[in-house]
């Protein structure tokens, strides 16, 4: 991401206050995962450039060591079909068309088609990285240029544009061991339409209605292995709060929002410690 990574000390300095040992390592630099009883994915932030091998590299820690969040979870989330996982399971999601790499001309304008104002996005992807609004219906060239772009490398999604995230901006709520810890919401810049800090949106903070706790909650619950930390980011829907992302791999928790989150977080990560691991890697 074009930003430092603005709070695994915050992480580290609390697991210090509860005794446990912690240590920040790049994932693809060589490192023995073994020697560690628990390895924490926080912010590899460049994984969807390279899927493939940060799944490789997943696997291999999963194999010698407790990863977290579980691998299966991790390799769900990695690919964003996983909306139609939450849709199927009854979760609200935005509408969400998912355009295979493969997918004919047919199958493309059928997709562009689905909405008038559209989002078109990769299906790997994170920090709004190649995601184009575009009006369908005056940019219609434009809309499948961009899609036969992403499809050259990639699957893709086509949603439809949430208005609602420009005036009411977009929600996230914060789980830690399925419980929900903070949450915020991210205001877009002035004529934008995305939230990330540094495409100049803005954090407040969010007091989530039963709605939005109802639906996030639910979104925890379908990933396929429990989640030690989980953000759901929401925008408002024509029923309710829909899901726009879950993110169980690399999100930013926002725990210097709360001066209470770092604690949370670090005592569910301890707990995964039990007293024979810390006795052997003191």
């Amino acid at each position: 991401m074009p930003k430092p990574d603005p709070e695994s000390g915050l992480l580290v300095d609390a697991l210090a206050e509860l005794g446990v040992r912690a240590t920040i390592h790049a994932w693809d630099q060589p490192c023995d995962w073994s020697q560690f009883p628990l390895v924490v994915s926080r912010t590899p932030w460049d994984y969807f450039h390279r899927v493939d091998e940060f799944l490789h590299w997943a696997r291999g820690v999963a194999a010698v060591t407790e990863l977290l969040n579980p691998l299966p979870t991790i390799a769900w989330n990695a690919h964003k079909s996983y909306l139609l996982d939450l849709e199927a399971a009854g979760v609200p999601i935005v509408p969400t068309v998912l355009v295979g790499r493969r997918a004919g001309a047919e199958e493309r304008d059928a997709a562009l088609s689905r909405f008038s104002q559209a989002v078109i996005k990769p299906a790997v992807a994170g920090g709004a990285l190649d995601a184009l609004r575009v009006d369908a219906t005056v940019d219609a060239d434009a809309a499948a240029a961009h899609l036969g772009r992403l499809l050259a490398e990639k699957d893709a999604l086509v949603q439809p544009f949430m208005a609602g995230i420009q005036s009411d901006g977009e929600t996230s709520l914060i789980f830690f061991d399925g419980q929900l810890s903070h949450a915020i919401r991210k205001v877009p810049a002035a004529g934008d339409f995305r939230v990330h800090q540094h495409h100049g949106g803005t954090v407040l903070h969010h007091a989530p209605s039963p709605a939005e706790l109802r639906v996030a909650a639910a979104a925890v619950a379908v990933a396929p292995a429990a989640t030690v930390y989980a953000r759901i980011d929401m925008v408002p829907g024509s029923s309710g709060p829909a899901v726009m992302e879950a993110e169980l791999i690399e999100p930013e928790l926002f725990l210097g929002t709360d001066p209470a989150a770092p604690g949370r977080y670090a005592r569910c990560l301890a707990r995964r410690l039990s007293g024979a691991a810390r006795a052997a890697y003191p």
